[in-house]
């Protein structure tokens, strides 16, 4: 008896893992490590969306500078998505994230939280469903000046 309620267990727990990819407590240690140890990537956003610089390169974490706007700091950056999947993004300041296409129409987010239970860094936790292609991630206004920003896959693929 204790034989088949074990294995009932276990295959319940299978299903239930199965399904997502990494549960969200290993990303955000994954996005964690990447906010307090790095590589970190220097990066000056750009006033508006043109020219906005890249950072699409995975494992990093870049320190965004935010240029002075009229109502605050504000600045955007760019990212490339080579997969359609959920991405999650990861920030080290209590900063507004805007996404957009590369036609200006905005993502929403699936799920949006100032914290992790996980990791105390994570001050903004953003997830996006994304398709392959080109966005702007804009942050701000806001009163600091810089943002670290980190960006992992969350591995859940999207069927078209």
């Amino acid at each position: 008896m204790m034989k088949k309620l074990l294995s009932a267990c276990l295959l319940s727990s299978a299903l239930l893992v199965g399904c997502g990819g990494e549960p969200a407590e290993d990303t955000d240690a994954e996005g964690c490590e990447h906010l307090r140890e790095g590589p970190a990537v220097p990066v000056t956003a750009s006033a508006s969306s043109t020219g906005a610089p890249d950072v699409s390169e995975a494992h990093k974490r870049y320190d965004i500078s935010l240029p002075a706007g009229t109502s605050g700091n504000t600045g955007s950056v760019s990212f490339k998505a080579d997969a359609a999947t959920d991405y999650i993004f990861f920030l080290g300041a209590d900063v507004t994230l805007k996404l957009t296409t590369s036609s200006g129409q905005a993502v929403s987010f699936e799920s949006s939280a100032k914290n992790s239970a996980s990791c105390g860094d994570i001050k903004g936790r953003y997830v996006a469903p994304l398709e392959v292609g080109t966005y702007t991630l804009t942050f701000g206004p806001s009163s600091v000046s810089s943002v670290s920003l980190v960006i992992e896959e969350s591995g859940h693929e999207h069927e078209h």
